[in-house]
């Protein structure tokens, strides 16, 4: 009977060991091939925000900075140094084109005009003087040649009397010889006297175009230096505000002073800030738009500035329509410039997780909507409010777009 029972007990053993390790296999497999290893972490919902990802129209613009600035500044440098004698008005007035600013004085700006004045009527007068004497030697020469003229044909009838004489032998040769010598000598002296006369118009009137380029010289040089003294009265280059003035009266002042500014104030730009990671992306004609007192203006890229310096880059913009009421030099404005036209796009809302993640993967939401899994995506053009989504989610499926910075390497979160 004994012996029965030690049969049964070890039987019972075996069966009892054989069993806990059908159960330890079964635990082994579920762990490697079943259960779900990935880690996991606990998270309130209301500490979180859930969005959805939709199709729909899409913008791709930035928000920028910028001033407001006068479309046209004029700086007044001055062009000549003197002592500030006189201040016409003062800064922040309204001037017209022309209006006089501030007047200088300059000793030797005004005996430099006076020596000048002495030297061109010199020149006048040396050209009047060669023009005179040019004048006079050619009357004069004239009058030789008239004289020397009529000596001539009164030898000519000298000489055919006295060779018609000579020819019939009633003359002697004598005077023959001596009619036709003198002839001679007078075709002579009048072919010298024409050649006298050429010489000395040609000398003549060179030298009276050395006189009269003396004479302009010295008129340009005085017209240079009387307009360097015009320029001791400063007058606005244009219409607007003396927005500064740096002027006092006995004040000395050297070339080049920067005097003060001029705005112009009927019409406005915006010179706006753009981070340098956009620079490839802004061009001039986008568009962009700000708020001013509860109405919308619109802008236009004018000018784009190369320069990058601290890590941005300048644009100047202006109104495409009218310009705001109201609006002052370096005055802030908010505006929204547009990288591209309006299209559809699979979009979801910007957050927090893009910073952590970069874009590359994001937590989706189960459709129990109690836990979240990572998922890898790809996000193309964004703006403030959205990201363009180019892989990785469809329509109506929900992420988690709120910062990941304290979920580290989780891949799981349950939602609570």
């Amino acid at each position: 009977m004994d012996k029965k029972n030690e049969k049964k007990r070890r039987k019972q053993k075996k069966i009892l060991s054989y069993s806990g390790f059908g159960i330890l296999f079964l635990f082994i497999f579920y762990l490697l091939f079943i259960s779900d290893k990935s880690s996991k972490l606990n998270v309130e919902k209301d500490r979180i925000t859930i969005s959805e990802v939709k199709n729909g129209p899409f913008e791709e613009f930035i928000p920028i900075t910028g001033s407001i600035e006068p479309i046209q500044t004029f700086y007044l440098d001055l062009t000549e140094g003197g002592k500030i004698v006189q201040k016409f008005v003062e800064e922040g007035a309204f001037v017209k084109l022309g209006d006089p600013i501030i007047r200088l004085e300059n000793a030797n700006l005004s005996l430099q005009v006076m020596n000048t004045q002495s030297s061109f009527l010199a020149a006048e007068s040396q050209l009047n003087i060669a023009q005179l004497t040019f004048e006079q030697n050619r009357l004069s020469k004239q009058m030789q040649l008239l004289d020397l003229n009529l000596r001539l044909l009164n030898q000519k009838r000298d000489f055919e009397i006295a060779k018609s004489l000579y020819d019939k032998e009633l003359g002697n040769e004598f005077e023959f010889e001596a009619s036709r010598d003198n002839l001679e000598y007078l075709t002579k002296s009048k072919e010298l006297m024409l050649e006298v006369l050429r010489k000395d118009s040609l000398t003549s009137v060179q030298l009276v175009e050395q006189n009269k380029a003396n004479v302009k010289r010295s008129k340009e040089y005085l017209e240079l230096i009387e307009n360097q003294l015009a320029n001791l009265t400063v007058r606005a280059p244009i219409t607007g505000q003396l927005t500064s003035l740096n002027a006092e009266i006995g004040q000395s002042v050297s070339f080049g002073y920067k005097l003060g500014r001029i705005d112009n104030t009927d019409k406005y730009k915006v010179r706006a800030e753009i981070a340098e990671h956009y620079i490839a992306r802004v061009r001039v004609g986008q568009e962009g738009e700000f708020n001013f007192n509860g109405k919308s203006y619109n802008l236009v890229v004018q000018t784009v500035y190369p320069q990058v310096t601290n890590g941005i880059f300048y644009v100047d913009l202006q109104f495409t329509d009218e310009q705001p009421t109201g609006i002052r030099r370096g005055q802030a404005v908010h505006i929204k410039l547009q990288l591209s036209n309006l299209f559809q796009a699979l979009m979801v809302q910007s957050g927090g997780f893009y910073s952590t993640t970069g874009g590359q993967w994001i937590f989706v939401v189960d459709k129990s909507e109690s836990f979240a899994v990572r998922r890898p995506i790809k996000i193309g053009r964004q703006n403030p409010q959205y990201y363009e989504i180019l892989e990785g989610l469809a329509p109506g499926e929900k992420v988690i777009t709120s910062s990941y910075d304290n979920y580290g390497d989780i891949e799981k979160l349950i939602l609570k």
